[in-house]
């Protein structure tokens, strides 16, 4: 959907921000923790990763104890209540159980009687994808209050031998709650401007999980080819920032902040030289949480406006890459 508009009597249904919040468990696996079950060292992951540390979801924590976290910090930051709530879209690639969707679960937690909750697939990806199906359900009417969550446990699905993979990952959850206001059709409204996702099921075997229920009938480990990761991330990031900012019509140098997928500090440096981006305008939350998926873009979104860095009517750019490979963007005005 095109963000310009020629009629400026035309007026546009828009999803706002009203709220966001986020939890991390309470353990903290630092690197030394790490090079004490796996072979690898600080230095080493720091080097190839920029991680510090990860949380942990403790024993019996599950994706949707996160969810609800987060859910309730971001509506107590909206001022409101959950049965104002008609939509619930959680992204996770690590629901409670295999059926029925995580979201119902949190929808129940919540009190909600109404409305609709589902879960959407798209691993790292996953926010974003959530954010544009959002978007599209409030923009044709069908949905007017929306908890959009991103929640994660990585940790179940990891190879704790692997130093390749077990090093990257942590848990946590990210929210945010949107709600459709009636704006001019111009750049200057608030809320969401313009959004893509994109996906290339050709490098289906690049990162996965060798295990599910028509396959094995196992949970099964996360596997990765690493290098062949970084290679797409770069590019495909690059594309798909630049065609989401066409779509708007703007420019980079008028986005305020671009917050991330936190799958490696490589891969952000990467994207940042690729787009001429300014460094001081990214925000990265990698070194302390670690890669954790779908929750990372929530999660370092409300650090960014917790600190007071993102503030009212700021442009920022969300974006993210994950298996699949899945990709996509959303821009949107704070």
């Amino acid at each position: 959907m095109n963000a310009k508009n020629s009629d400026s009597h035309m007026t546009t249904r828009r999803a706002v921000i009203k709220g966001i919040g986020s939890y991390l468990p309470e353990r903290v696996m630092t690197n030394d923790d790490l090079a004490k079950i796996v072979d690898t060292s600080d230095e080493w992951i720091r080097e190839r990763t920029g991680i510090v540390q990860r949380h942990i979801a403790a024993d019996g924590e599950t994706t949707s104890d996160l969810a609800m976290h987060a859910a309730q910090r971001a509506l107590a930051d909206a001022g409101m209540q959950a049965n104002e709530i008609d939509l619930i879209i959680l992204a996770t690639s690590t629901p409670d159980n295999t059926f029925p969707a995580t979201a119902t679960a949190i929808q129940a937690r919540l009190g909600i009687t109404h409305g609709a909750a589902f879960d959407i697939q798209a691993v790292c990806s996953g926010f974003i994808f959530a954010l544009n199906t959002a978007n599209s359900l409030m923009i044709t009417g069908q949905a007017d209050n929306v908890l959009v969550i991103g929640a994660e446990t990585f940790s179940r699905i990891l190879d704790w031998e692997d130093r390749g993979t077990c090093v990257l990952f942590g848990d946590g959850a990210g929210a945010l709650v949107l709600s459709a206001e009636e704006g001019s059709g111009e750049n200057s409204d608030r809320g969401i401007l313009a959004g893509k996702v994109r996906s290339d099921g050709r490098h289906y075997d690049k990162l996965y999980v060798d295990g599910g229920v028509s396959s094995t009938q196992t949970v099964g480990k996360l596997r990765m080819q690493g290098p062949e990761v970084f290679k797409h991330a770069v590019k495909n990031i690059s594309s798909i920032i630049s065609e989401t900012a066409e779509i708007a019509g703007i420019t980079m140098d008028e986005v305020d902040w671009f917050v991330p997928h936190q799958a490696n500090k490589r891969i952000l440096d990467g994207t940042a030289r690729k787009l001429k981006l300014a460094p001081e305008k990214i925000v990265i939350t990698v070194d302390k949480h670690g890669n954790t998926s779908a929750a990372s873009v929530p999660l370092a979104l409300d650090v960014a406006v917790k600190d007071g860095r993102i503030k009212k009517n700021d442009l920022v750019l969300l974006e993210a890459m994950g298996g699949g490979f899945t990709w996509g963007a959303v821009l949107l005005r704070w």
